[in-house]
């Protein structure tokens, strides 16, 4: 018997987050200091300002625990299957990751997967990692976050549960493979909400579930939520395949347009939720934009003085990845490339060594940067977008982002800069 979606109190809590690579809509647009927007800057939690002055010093590390998943979604980044990889890191060799990388300074761990909820060891890896004075976040399907699981990771010292849900019911249940995966996230994220545990909504938003968008956010709004971050589509583990159903560039446009409007439509109607746009940093140069359009040539300098200090793409510098089997990546998308294992070598060490050609590339990127990219006006708040996705196009290291939409007049225009630079 599920139970009915009734609305209830948004709890408080301490600041949280999942990740440096998101554009927070409504701290741009709305000057909405909410505390998932503190982690993601990298600022204390108090700080008038939730935008740090000071650039992010070391990267927010995405752990993907075990390959193993109870679903079997179509667009699974990770290929997740329904057994783990023969090899993946003991709950002792977390152990060593997290003390690991609380010695180098990482300030956040998210626990992602695969479905990090079908490791038996999440919860003390949770309070493991809390105990070092690195920040838990989770990264889950919700199916399996029962009132009482919440209650032990909150308890454990977890931050945030971000979780996924891609579309109203029927559309999220074929997505995901599983009938019922839908109902069992609303319900996981209601237990989240029941214990006080933060959590916010993870949607991927393609041509199959656009359409799905608006009655998601009312739903889940209406159940207490009040936090939504809105992916693009990765060309990775299967997403690879999934090109044909990612939006096009109007599309792109519409959706993100939609969601500026929401945020502010909402914000000036006193329900202040926060929005993020995650994986397509051609929503930044496009936020400025959109200030200029709806608030002046004043509020899209000061979008461009934050995002210029946020530093756009963090492959490779604010964002680091570690796989099942210990491998390290330049983001958790990147997954065909090591960087090392730190089975091997400590992960400081991996994450530091100038010798990698890989690294030494996409942190020099926007000297780099080709095509469109080179001449773009917003080129140092994008830094060109997604690598991985401008390889998936053939367009090489340096070449454009295939999802970016950004049309001629914007990319040379009159750029709001003049005491942001």
């Amino acid at each position: 018997m599920h139970r009915a979606l009734t609305r209830r109190p948004i709890p408080t809590s301490p600041g949280t987050g999942s990740g440096p690579d998101v554009i927070s809509v409504s701290t741009l647009l709305c000057e909405h200091a909410a505390d998932g927007n503190r982690l993601r800057y990298d600022v204390d939690i108090g700080a008038e300002d939730p935008v740090s002055e000071q650039p992010q010093r070391r990267p927010v590390v995405v752990w993907n625990t075990t390959n193993r998943c109870n679903l079997k979604c179509v667009h699974c980044y990770a290929g997740a299957e329904s057994e783990p990889k023969a090899g993946e890191l003991t709950t002792a060799e977390g152990k060593r990751l997290l003390d690991d990388l609380a010695d180098y300074g990482a300030p956040v761990v998210l626990f992602s997967g695969g479905e990090p909820m079908v490791r038996e060891d999440l919860t003390e890896l949770v309070a493991y990692a809390s105990d070092a004075g690195i920040r838990p976040v989770l990264s889950t399907n919700g199916t399996l976050l029962t009132t009482e699981r919440a209650r032990e990771l909150k308890d454990a010292g977890l931050a945030y549960a971000g979780v996924s849900v891609d579309g109203l019911a029927e559309r999220n249940d074929e997505f995901r493979g599983v009938d019922g995966a839908f109902q069992a996230a609303v319900e996981g994220i209601e237990s989240c909400l029941d214990v006080g545990l933060k959590t916010g909504l993870r949607y991927t938003v393609t041509q199959q579930n656009v359409d799905d968008l608006d009655g998601v956010v009312d739903l889940l709004t209406d159940v207490g939520l009040d936090r939504f971050c809105f992916y693009h589509l990765s060309y990775s583990g299967r997403g690879e395949t999934l090109d044909s159903v990612d939006l096009d560039t109007d599309e792109r446009r519409s959706v993100v347009k939609r969601i500026c409007d929401r945020t502010v439509r909402s914000h000036r109607e006193g329900d202040e939720i926060e929005t993020l746009l995650v994986g397509n940093y051609a929503d930044a140069a496009y936020i400025v934009e959109y200030a200029r359009r709806e608030f002046g040539e004043d509020a899209a300098r000061r979008v461009y003085a934050r995002l210029a200090r946020n530093g756009g793409d963090p492959t490779g510098e604010r964002v680091a990845a570690v796989d099942c089997l210990g491998n390290v990546h330049p983001t958790q998308f990147w997954r065909t490339y090591s960087l090392g294992n730190v089975r091997d070598r400590s992960f400081g060490d991996i994450w530091d060594d100038d010798s990698n050609p890989l690294l030494r590339a996409v942190r020099n990127r926007p000297e780099n940067l080709t095509g469109r990219c080179a001449d773009c006006q917003y080129r140092h708040i994008c830094r060109g977008g997604s690598r991985l996705r401008a390889l998936a196009a053939d367009n090489g290291l340096f070449g454009p982002d295939p999802q970016c939409y950004l049309d001629a007049s914007e990319r040379h225009g009159s750029r709001p800069t003049a005491d942001a630079d």
